[in-house]
């Protein structure tokens, strides 16, 4: 064997070692950015004391999802206590903590979430951690800082009513943030007018831009405003980034930012406080972009070119009049179905829905007294959420029937909207003071 073999050997070796695995959740909607796993083995039955692997205490509440590549478990947290944003590494087989690193100071703006709503992510070599006070920062796997920058750095932050949220998209070499915000000021952030929307790319290790693409929309005030993140979707082999609000649908070069297609609008009178929630679920030949308030579900043909008008919408939905509306929770694409999730008013209602013509398969009335706000996940032929308070369902996806419902948080909690993560045969749960890892 010569020395250039065993050194392109040892190469591919290091190269794979280094990238994310099927049996990672390495972002906010994981392995497929759709909710889904091909996961099997997962636990149906379990409690704060049963089926638990291990579970640690995290510094305070935070709607992030962990992560999880390798033998790493990646958590953004709050410390209510010191007003410090941490980027938090565990030990994936023990829950120990490897690495706590402060990236901001501050705890919330409103009392309706706090600044470290956005999940991290990661692409097996670096892993960026993001805060709705603006701050960004990229660690290696071992905790180094590599940089950081406050994303829209002036001292009025970003032009939202409530606390900005969006997650980081690590794709292909290119780290990608998007801010849909209003064009004026509110309640004192932002400026007072010019204010831009946009899709920001970045090289992950250097945090170096690439471009930044502004976006435009007809939408008015608050209606401006997005929380979601954007969705990398291949549809016949044309690669592009998926990103909704101000009342719009929108697909991009994601080499360029481009925009190589809209739709819109679900919001043709120009309502203006309809902020939008959900991130947009691929599936089936069709991208669903789930209007607010109650109001329907449109299934956009993919592949699409320009402006689309109705010839580029393929159903939508009755809204609650049929169960399929979201007004917080991203749709889930599982087995060739969506799952789209409604935790408001009295009945949250899960409904399994066929992609090419919006029919409801079921509808589960999941009797949950508390809002739902966490987004479906399914693997294992199962679908896992949780409510405001902390309490778990597990749902079969071909019925719909309730398998196992219990109470993950503690008395007391509200406001618990992390997603549940899924790798390597185990759930990963966090409420607002532990996260669990459950399963063998």
């Amino acid at each position: 064997m010569t020395k250039t073999t065993i050194r392109t050997i040892v190469f591919l070796g290091m190269t794979l070692a280094a990238a994310v695995s099927a049996a990672d959740w390495a972002n906010w909607r994981g392995p497929n950015h759709n909710g889904s796993s091909t996961e099997s083995g997962l636990p149906v039955n379990f409690s704060k004391t049963e089926n638990i692997a291990w579970k640690v205490a995290v510094p305070g509440p935070s709607a992030g999802t962990p992560i999880i590549v390798g033998n790493k478990v990646f958590v953004s947290s709050t410390d209510p206590k010191a007003e410090e944003l941490l980027a938090l590494c565990l030990d994936r087989r023990t829950g120990k903590e490897l690495w706590r690193r402060v990236v901001g100071t501050g705890f919330q703006l409103d009392n309706r979430s706090n600044y470290a709503s956005p999940s991290p992510a990661c692409d097996g070599e670096v892993v960026a951690f993001f805060y709705g006070n603006g701050d960004l920062a990229v660690f290696d796997l071992n905790g180094k800082k590599l940089w950081s920058k406050k994303i829209q750095g002036d001292s009025n932050g970003f032009a939202f009513q409530w606390t900005f949220s969006s997650s980081p998209l690590l794709h292909d070499g290119i780290l990608y943030m998007q801010v849909l915000q209003r064009n004026t000021g509110v309640r004192g952030h932002g400026k007072n007018n010019g204010n831009e929307s946009y899709l920001l790319a970045l090289t992950p290790k250097t945090g170096k831009q690439l471009w930044k693409h502004n976006r435009p929309s007809n939408a008015k005030a608050e209606s401006l405003e997005a929380f979601s993140t954007p969705m990398p979707y291949t549809y016949k082999g044309r690669e592009e980034l998926v990103i909704i609000g101000g009342d719009c649908l929108t697909g991009h070069d994601p080499k360029t930012g481009k925009e190589l297609w809209r739709w819109g609008t679900w919001n043709p009178s120009r309502i203006g406080h309809w902020r939008l929630v959900p991130s947009p679920a691929a599936g089936g030949d069709v991208i669903l972009a789930c209007a607010p308030k109650g109001s329907p579900v449109y299934a956009v043909k993919a592949g699409g070119k320009g402006n689309l008008g109705e010839a580029g919408l393929t159903w939508k939905s009755a809204g609650r009049t049929d169960n399929v509306s979201s007004d917080v929770c991203t749709p889930l694409y599982y087995k060739d179905k969506f799952f789209i999730m409604y935790g408001e008013g009295r009945d949250k209602t899960l409904s399994c829905v066929e992609p090419a013509t919006g029919k409801v398969r079921w509808s589960t009335n999941l009797e949950s007294r508390a809002k739902i706000r966490s987004s479906p996940t399914g693997a294992d032929g199962k679908i896992y959420l949780q409510n405001h308070g902390g309490e778990v369902f597990v749902l079969d996806a071909k019925e719909g029937k309730i398998l196992h419902r219990t109470a993950m948080g503690q008395k007391g909690d509200d406001l618990i909207r992390a997603s549940i993560a899924v790798s390597g045969g185990q759930l990963f749960i966090r409420s607002n003071s532990t996260l669990y890892c459950v399963g063998k």
